[in-house]
């Protein structure tokens, strides 16, 4: 595997009633392509902080994120949304599907936007190819028989899965997973472990899961732990 995205002493601070909260103090995290790579950390760790920074919705306050090699921290607007809309995807604890779509046409949806704004190239050209690439990642996560249901006709597993289906749909090198069993029963949430690991393996997609559920963890190829705003050590990699 080969590095393909990385943090280099990323900052993060916020100026709250007038004082400042230092985030994270200093992070480095490196990515490796095709890996499914967890991090940990307690609430407040800076974990959501560092997932936004990666996934280039907030910008750091210093320090590098680096695609390739290439800054993205400093680069214009025009830039980074191309990024976003061609290189990563998002997975979220509470699913954000469009109410009035069924599973496929939610599916569907990063693909009809990237065409419509010729972000991208490697959306599906045409609503046939659309459409099959839906049906054919809706089949992937076990809900080939749920197309045409709406969300509110699915359960909190199903909707999780159609929101993984809809993330893969742009074919993104990346996807940033942000609690994404946070919202569900053990039994259900032991499924969409079993999923991402599925997916990793079989696809070779290289998902960044912040999570502070043990057994997501346990699917992963590989943890970071985040401390007090800064990296540490995974225990089984703590030294003797």
């Amino acid at each position: 595997m080969s590095t393909i995205y990385e943090a280099r002493a990323v900052t993060r601070s916020f100026d709250v009633a007038g004082e400042r909260l230092d985030i994270l103090k200093g992070v480095d995290l490196a990515v490796e392509s095709g890996e499914l790579l967890a991090v940990m950390g307690m609430s407040g760790s800076g974990k959501t902080t560092l997932l936004h920074i990666l996934g280039l919705l907030d910008r750091p306050t210093s320090g590098e994120v680096l695609l390739d090699g290439v800054d993205l921290a400093r680069a214009p607007d025009v830039r980074r949304n191309a990024v976003r809309a061609s290189e990563i995807a998002f997975v979220f604890q509470f699913y954000y599907l469009l109410p009035e779509f069924t599973a496929l046409e939610n599916v569907m949806f990063p693909a009809l936007v990237a065409s419509g704004t010729g972000l991208i190239h490697r959306a599906p050209e045409g609503r046939a190819a659309r459409e099959a690439r839906a049906r054919e990642l809706l089949d992937r996560v076990g809900l080939s028989s749920r197309l045409r249901h709406k969300p509110d006709q699915l359960s909190g597993g199903e909707r999780q899965r159609v929101a993984i289906a809809r993330a893969l749909m742009n074919r993104p090198r990346i996807v940033f997973c942000d609690e994404p069993t946070g919202n569900l029963d053990p039994k259900t949430a032991s499924g969409v472990h079993a999923l991402f690991r599925e997916l990793n393996r079989d696809m070779g997609q290289t998902f960044v899961v912040v999570t502070h559920d043990i057994r997501m963890a346990d699917a992963a190829s590989r943890r970071v732990h985040l401390e007090d705003g800064r990296t540490v050590a995974a225990p089984s990699e703590a030294p003797t």
